[in-house]
């Protein structure tokens, strides 16, 4: 995930200009004895847990053992659609246009916007970190993205996060293929769902963004619309570069060398694993600085494909 905070109640939302009413289904109470977040869709981290900048972890925790039944899993669901003839051809990569729809939670006040050309240049940004094209090493995942819908809440509960199994579920839009970002202002970068939990819970399945990581917003070191690149790493299923720690299944891609912890800022050189390779602190999938960021590797982009062919395709 990469942290930073909490407010009242549903007023309107405007579709590109057009106001509507909610229904008092937003502003719903949630128990007072329930943290706003502590619901089976999202990994609430403990204090002091180790993220990007100093950051929370943004997805739900992974035992090795849930690690390998997904796995296992996968292989299956894979099999299964090849015998079927649904699966990608053998030595071939899936590809797809994905539909992104964009929730801009802002809070009564209208406070928390971005504008039409900071969205605009956010898909920019995932076109072009998914096409490779921020480096020579970087791999093309063959999946690109168009704007498909924008709209703007004014619910200051839904601003801060809260609630947020409820609000996903009632502006949540599109099918398994479909890319939703609620930007949102909230004590972390960014959280995601897994494509395998989408069976489970469809209606929360996205990545949640804080809005001023977007490009020219005011999140220090993290504006440049890369939050949304790693985020949606997530949910295409890739773990982060670090998972697991130093050990040989690591984040499940062969061509990520491991690293023990994950990084801060941008430490070229940094090795915190006695395993072969530096720490991939340039990949997407780890917690350095935007303007460290630069590629995702030829297994990452495997392991993407066989991912949206499993569960999203």
């Amino acid at each position: 995930m990469r942290s930073l905070i909490t407010r009242s109640r549903v007023l309107a939302v405007v579709l590109t200009g057009a106001a509507l009413t909610l229904s008092p289904l937003g502003s719903q109470a949630i128990s007072a004895s329930k943290p706003a977040d502590a619901s089976s869709d999202c990994f609430v981290p403990p204090a002091g847990a180790a993220a990007k900048g100093g950051r929370g972890a943004d997805t739900r925790d992974m035992t090795v053992a849930e690690q390998k039944a997904i796995e296992a899993r996968t292989a299956q669901l894979l099999k299964a659609k090849a015998a079927r003839g649904i699966g990608v051809p053998q030595g071939a990569l899936a590809a797809a246009s994905v539909p992104v729809y964009i929730n801009v939670m802002r809070d009564s006040a209208g406070n928390g916007d971005v504008t039409d050309s900071q969205i605009t240049q956010q898909i920019a940004v995932l076109n072009k970190t998914f096409g490779g094209q921020e480096s020579s090493s970087a791999a093309n995942t063959g999946f690109t993205f168009y704007l498909a819908g924008t709209t703007r809440y004014n619910n200051t509960n839904w601003h801060k996060d809260k609630q947020s199994s409820t609000y996903r579920k009632q502006t949540r839009k599109g099918g398994k293929n479909a890319l939703n970002i609620w930007l949102v202002d909230f004590a972390y970068l960014g959280i995601a769902t897994f494509p395998w939990d989408y069976e489970r819970n469809p209606g929360i399945d996205g990545i949640r963004v804080q809005y001023t990581s977007l490009p020219g917003g005011s999140a220090t070191n993290y504006n440049l619309g890369e939050t949304a690149t790693h985020e949606a790493g997530h949910w295409f299923g890739l773990y982060h570069t670090f998972q697991g720690g130093c050990t040989a299944t690591n984040d499940e891609v062969a061509d990520t060398p491991a690293q023990s912890s994950s990084t801060n800022g941008c430490p070229e050189g940094r090795d915190s694993c006695s395993l072969p390779g530096l720490d991939p602190i340039h990949n997407y999938m780890d917690y350095s600085y935007d303007t460290c960021y630069t590629q995702f590797t030829p297994g990452q982009s495997t392991r993407i494909s066989n991912m949206w062919t499993a569960y999203r395709a």
